[in-house]
C-alpha cells in the first residue's frame, strides 16, 4: 500500500515545467494543488494494474516507473519508461477503457494523483493544456510506430544500441557521466529490446568485450558513445 505524504504545491513543483500541467492557467493549477492526493510508492510496488478502471491520472512527482503489459504467453513486455513530470494513465481515462499496463516502481517514487472528473473537467475548459494533452498523445503514437518499425526491420544488436540510448535519453546519467541513473534487470533490458533475455545478455557481454560498455550487476556504464550511436544505426 502507499504511503500518503504531504502535498507538494504544483505551483512550486520542481518538475512543474517539464509537465503537461505547465501549459494549465493558474486557476486550474490552484484546483489540482488542492484536489490531488501524493503518495510515495516503493521500489517493486505497483501503482494500477493491467485491467483495471481508471478512476484519474497519474503524475511522477519523483522516481521512475516502468509500465508493462502482460503477453498471451504471461510474459512482461515493457512498453513505456516514465520518469519525473510524467503523467500516466491518460490513455485509458481517455478512452474509457481499462488500463492496458501495469505500473511498476523501478524505485521509491513520489506521486501525485488527480481524480477522474477534476482532470476532464480542466482538460475541456484549458485549451493550452488540451492541446498539450494533443501533442504527447502524437508522440506517443509516432513513438510507438516507430518502435514497431525497428522491431520488424532492424537488427536486435541495432535495437540494444538504441534501447541503451533511449534509457539514457530518459533517465540521464550519474555524476560520473557515463552510468545509466537506473538500474534495470537482464530481462527489463530483454523486454525494452523486444528479444529474448538470452540474448540480451549475449549482446551486453559483446558489446562490453568491445570497449562500448561496462557492466557492474545492474550498473551499465556507457563507455564509447560514438561506437554506440554508430552500432543503433539511427535514421534522422
Amino acid at each position: 500500500m502507499a504511503t500518503p505524504i504531504h502535498n507538494p504545491s504544483c505551483q512550486n513543483c520542481k518538475d512543474r515545467f517539464s509537465s503537461i500541467f505547465c501549459k494549465a492557467d493558474q486557476c486550474n493549477l490552484d484546483l489540482l494543488s488542492e484536489a490531488k492526493v501524493c503518495s510515495v510508492y516503493k521500489k517493486g510496488q505497483v501503482i494500477f494494474h493491467e485491467g483495471a478502471y481508471p478512476f484519474g491520472v497519474y503524475c511522477i512527482n519523483d522516481g521512475k516507473i516502468k509500465l508493462s503489459h502482460s503477453g498471451d504467453d504471461g510474459r512482461e513486455q515493457i512498453v513505456r519508461l516514465v520518469k519525473a513530470g510524467d503523467i500516466m494513465g491518460y490513455k485509458a481515462l481517455l478512452s474509457n477503457e481499462r488500463y492496458t499496463a501495469t505500473a511498476t516502481a523501478l524505485e521509491d517514487s513520489s506521486i501525485c494523483f488527480v481524480p477522474k472528473d477534476l482532470f476532464l473537467n480542466i482538460l475541456q475548459k484549458d485549451a493550452s493544456l488540451s492541446f498539450e494533452m494533443m501533442r504527447i498523445l502524437s508522440s506517443e503514437l509516432r513513438k510507438a510506430e516507430l518502435k514497431i518499425t525497428h522491431l520488424a526491420q532492424k537488427p536486435v544488436r541495432e535495437r540494444l544500441a538504441e534501447t541503451l540510448l533511449f534509457i539514457k535519453e530518459t533517465y540521464g546519467l550519474e555524476a560520473d557521466g557515463h552510468t545509466l541513473s537506473v538500474r534495470l534487470s537482464r530481462e527489463e533490458i530483454a523486454n525494452l529490446v523486444g528479444t529474448a533475455t538470452e540474448s540480451a545478455i549475449r549482446l551486453l557481454s559483446e558489446f562490453k568485450k568491445d570497449g562500448m560498455i561496462e557492466l557492474e550487476g545492474k550498473k551499465i556504464r556507457l563507455l564509447d558513445m560514438p561506437e554506440i550511436i554508430r552500432t543503433a544505426n539511427l535514421q534522422e
